[in-house]
């Protein structure tokens, strides 16, 4: 089994379409001895099968094909006693050469699953043991290995509080009726809701709550109040308005409807205090006919100075805000 190495800088999107072509390539002109009967692949997951102790040849040629140098394929495993991995299946090889599927767990796997005492809908607790006993109806065709696997799972479920009726219930729902009836009565359902909301779970008044919207085609699905993100995961303080820097603003005039409209790649309180600063240093004083005038004859930094000085107006500093975020400004 090979497994391609992307680098970084390749998009997965792009390394899939240029793995692709790859090894479509390296298939083609492989030498006779190490050209693969049998190639599939999965993203970076492939199963192979070629002539015993071809594997490092194949490997090494491969590895010739990408002039780039940017993806390089290596093997990881091969087959032992018999049986080989393939994402979450185990291939094993019988006697008289046919295959047989079972379900593959990694030598470090926990059989750690969400614990039915915890406060989350049933139907989430019932859909683990739904997707684990669907797996291995998938997956395992032969009656002796399905029960192995029917146990296994049932004592590991049962290590996290499942009782025995929850486990029945779900394989009573899966032995009498095909994935195929499943699907369809599924799609039926969607079919009859108009809509559907999201509300947190709270035990037994989510399910009420279920059960009143249910008549007017409404269905509901749940998520839990309180998750591992909640408890290990705190946001940031929200930065106030005053702190933020590279925005836009409005100042308003509290005597007419005009309002200044700047831009600023400094704090925002900073650049208020700014405006308020010069406009005190020409308004401060009793204002004369004759010094408004001379004011309004110097060149002031700003034109909501001008408005100020000029009008005899006052700016309503209170109900100055930002109004967007400059995220492209240009500096001068």
């Amino acid at each position: 089994m090979f497994g391609a190495a992307w680098e970084d800088q390749f998009f997965p999107l792009l390394a899939n379409l240029f793995t692709e072509w790859l090894e479509k390539q390296a298939i083609a002109t492989a030498p006779a001895e190490c050209k693969p009967k049998f190639w599939k692949r999965c993203v970076d997951d492939v199963l192979d099968l070629m002539k015993k102790g071809q594997v490092r040849n194949l490997t090494d040629y491969i590895n010739t094909i990408d002039p780039t140098g940017n993806i390089k394929f290596i093997y990881y495993k091969e087959e032992e006693d018999k049986q080989i991995p393939f994402l979450d299946t185990l291939l094993v090889r019988r006697e008289d050469g046919s295959m047989k599927l079972l379900v593959y767990r990694k030598k470090s796997h926990t059989d750690q699953y969400l614990n039915f005492s915890s406060h989350h809908p049933p139907n989430h607790k019932l859909a683990v043991i739904r997707t684990l006993f669907k797996k291995y109806y998938i997956i395992v065709a032969e009656e002796d290995d399905r029960k192995k696997e029917e146990e296994h799972v049932a004592k590991a479920l049962s290590v996290h509080g499942y009782s025995p009726w929850t486990i029945d219930r779900v394989k009573q729902d899966i032995v009498e009726k095909s994935l195929k009836d499943e699907a369809k009565k599924a799609k039926n359902t969607k079919g009859n809701h108009i809509s559907m909301v999201v509300v947190l779970y709270v035990k037994r008044l989510s399910e009420v709550f279920a059960r009143i919207l249910k008549p007017h085609g409404i269905a509901t699905a749940n998520r839990p109040h309180r998750t591992l993100r909640n408890f290990v995961v705190h946001p940031k303080d929200k930065v106030k308005d005053e702190q933020k820097t590279e925005l836009i603003y409005r100042a308003p005039c509290k005597n007419c409807s005009s309002s200044y409209v700047g831009e600023t790649g400094r704090t925002f309180g900073l650049r208020v205090n700014e405006h308020k600063k010069e406009v005190d240093s020409f308004t401060a004083g009793t204002q004369t006919r004759a010094s408004r005038a001379r004011e309004s004859s110097v060149t002031h930094k700003s034109a909501i100075t001008d408005h100020a000085v000029e009008e005899n107006h006052v700016i309503d500093w209170d109900k100055t805000k930002v109004v967007d975020r400059e995220v492209q400004r240009q500096t001068k």
